[in-house]
């Protein structure tokens, strides 16, 4: 049984798939996890390789989600982001990070993509 805490989390992060589709990325994978870690969202947008990091929260007690990506995590991301374009053959790709803010503490909650959100930190 999920508790409420990671149910918000699975629920914010099937809307961000849907709002990146409805922006005009294609979802490649949810949830990619490897050895090294998790990205949320693999897309597809145009032929950039798009490595997407989700946060929401139900109060701006602590700030918007956006800045909750710390340097900790980009590290983190970007050693899964590599190990999978390495694993995928894809290492010439052209790639990004985005992430997409979601506050949620309404009945219509507002949705944002950070598009470029950070570099590769490794």
């Amino acid at each position: 049984m999920q508790n409420k805490h990671h149910q918000f989390g699975e629920r914010s992060e099937t809307l961000a798939a849907w709002y990146l589709k409805k922006n005009g990325y294609t979802i490649i994978e949810q949830n990619y996890r490897n050895q090294l870690g998790e990205i949320d969202i693999i897309a597809r947008e145009n032929k950039t390789i798009v490595f997407v990091e989700v946060k929401s929260r139900r109060s701006t007690r602590y700030g918007s989600p956006k800045w909750a990506v710390t340097p900790k995590k980009q590290r983190k991301i970007s050693m899964v982001a590599l190990y999978y374009l390495k694993t995928t053959k894809q290492s010439n790709v052209k790639a990004r990070f985005d992430v997409v803010s979601i506050y949620a503490n309404q009945d219509e909650p507002q949705i944002e993509i950070v598009k470029n959100a950070f570099e590769l930190a490794y």
